[in-house]
């Protein structure tokens, strides 16, 4: 299939260090280069793909102080994808509600993967206005705050098969990685390592819209010793911090679309303990590749559980369930669908 990716600009596909959405985006268009299909790349010009690339942005929008308006590049990008439709048998975007508009006038079908929270109320006005615009969840319980998108499919997302592999390393303490900010709650994995003894490692970017709660919530929180503040690590540097934890603590509190750390983690044979919110109990299969706990309480009894859980399941659960291939053929089964359905919708309109 001739098929557009179009990744949002504010970080280059894949980003060099943090950014969900991106990497996502990246072992896609990766994964469906690998299985012969003619994929083109629309996004900041520092990518790196192996599919064509088309820079909407020369650079990545976090890397350019310049910017003010990020609401610019993307309008700029969207009308390049348009210019260019009727060289695609497919469209797939992932930024949000911006497409709906210019792409729903295309005769080339389009569809977008909602990657980011949904229980905003100012989304259902959006959402009511293109009934018809074809939407993919990440997750069922992403979908609860929209019933009235039209969802033609939950997606999963996958890495690629050895992009994350165990070491063979004595897990020694717990982990916590993503991003410090107060969804997140890396509070309470400090609360939770330190009730269960042991030594907390964090790996986390800091946004600039988070300094202010890291400053004033977290740091104090660091004097009291056993937390490592890690900062921001690379995909090649994750498979030695992950595999030497006992688990891997993802204390959210909000409704977590998906939550990538928790299957970079079994990729790794790494337990999850994670609190039961969002998408947790369909990522997490309770007693098997983690923990689903409630509270704080419940998490630091965990711990003891992850220690005598087998890893080599962890990671075979993940090549099951979760690889790039897997998340590529899923999305091929839904643009040939939307391609099929396109054509006959046009043959009957003349």
């Amino acid at each position: 299939m001739r098929i557009a990716q179009v990744s949002p600009l504010h970080e280059a596909v894949p980003p060099k260090l943090y950014g969900g959405t991106e990497r996502v985006v990246s072992f896609l268009t990766e994964e469906l280069v690998a299985m012969g299909h003619d994929v083109t790349l629309f996004a900041s010009g520092d990518s790196v793909t192996r599919a064509k690339l088309v820079p909407g942005w020369p650079h990545a929008l976090r890397l350019d102080s310049d910017i003010r308006d990020r609401h610019a590049p993307h309008a700029a990008l969207l009308e390049m994808v348009a210019q260019q439709a009727d060289q695609f048998d497919i469209l797939h975007c992932h930024l949000d509600y911006l497409p709906f508009s210019l792409l729903s006038r295309e005769r080339t079908p389009f569809v977008t993967t909602l990657h980011g929270r949904l229980d905003l109320p100012e989304l259902g006005p959006v959402f009511d206005l293109f009934a018809n615009a074809p939407v993919i969840s990440i997750s069922q319980a992403q979908r609860v705050p929209l019933p009235q998108a039209h969802w033609v499919r939950t997606v999963q997302h996958g890495l690629p098969e050895k992009l994350l592999t165990p070491r063979a390393v004595a897990p020694s303490y717990l982990a916590f990685l993503g991003r410090i900010c107060p969804e997140k709650r890396p509070d309470r994995a400090i609360r939770i390592a330190r009730e269960a003894g042991l030594p907390l490692r964090i790996a986390a970017k800091i946004d600039t819209a988070d300094t202010v709660y890291f400053a004033s919530e977290i740091r104090p929180m660091l004097d009291g010793g056993g937390v490592e503040l890690v900062g921001e690590i690379n995909d090649a540097q994750k498979s030695d911090f992950l595999s030497g934890a006992i688990a891997l603590l993802m204390p959210i509190d909000w409704p977590e679309p998906f939550g990538l750390v928790m299957i970079e983690a079994m990729a790794c044979g790494v337990p999850v303990i994670a609190f039961n919110r969002g998408s947790v109990p369909e990522i997490v299969e309770d007693g098997i590749t983690g923990l689903i706990v409630e509270n704080e309480t419940d998490a630091v009894a965990a711990v003891q559980h992850a220690r005598r859980m087998d890893r080599g399941r962890i990671r075979r659960r993940f090549e099951e369930r979760f690889t790039a291939r897997r998340m590529a053929e899923d999305y091929l089964s839904v643009y040939k669908k939307l391609a099929l359905d396109r054509r006959a919708k046009l043959r009957l309109v003349g």
